[in-house]
């Protein structure tokens, strides 16, 4: 996939992933719905299944779960002209990303902790946590439909709801899943 990309496409990339970066309350990873509509369905700058080797190869990958986003930003670059260009998608997804979600982190986590007896206080943070779920279960869901899963492919969708069900209400530890899930895709049944 080759694409033409002007300054101002390099900088609209920056300000979207800059503005998109105030809105990462459950990580980045919680931005990724709007990261695939934005780079596959809008801008047409990735297609379904660069989108999803990004975000699968930085999963597995050792180190933090932001990964995904500079390698987003990697092929966004590389489609667009190649190593140089790589390089440059990159550090613009990841300064965009970054540097807002940091330092509001910082100023409000400073003000959160010295106003933490307050009533809004306590209340803004278990209010966050019904949208940080939601959040992921809507990166879950552009992650399964984007890679063309489709309900009728009904083993996967089982061994994710078994799943969570699981993970819900046992102290089962996510290996013995992960090895289950991997044992089963092995054996051709997922």
């Amino acid at each position: 996939m080759t694409i033409t990309m002007s300054v101002a496409d390099w900088f609209s990339l920056f300000l979207h992933y800059f503005l998109l970066s105030l809105l990462t309350v459950g990580g980045a990873i919680s931005a990724a719905p709007d990261m695939h509509r934005y780079l596959v369905d809008g801008q047409g700058w990735l297609t379904d299944p660069q989108f999803s080797a990004s975000i699968a190869i930085a999963q597995a990958a050792p180190g933090p779960n932001v990964l995904f986003v500079a390698l987003m930003g990697w092929n966004v670059g590389l489609n667009a002209g190649g190593l140089g260009t790589a390089f440059m998608g990159m550090a613009l997804a990841m300064a965009g990303i970054m540097v807002p979600s940091s330092a509001l982190t910082y100023f409000a986590t400073r003000w959160g902790h010295e106003n933490r007896q307050l009533r809004g206080v306590r209340a803004f943070k278990q209010g966050m946590t019904p949208i940080v779920i939601a959040l992921l279960v809507a990166t879950g869901w552009i992650l399964a439909t984007g890679s063309s899963y489709a309900f009728r492919n009904w083993p996967v969708w089982l061994v994710t709801i078994v799943s969570a069900l699981i993970v819900w209400r046992t102290k089962l530890h996510l290996l013995w899943l992960l090895g289950i899930g991997a044992l089963l895709g092995w054996m051709g049944w997922v």
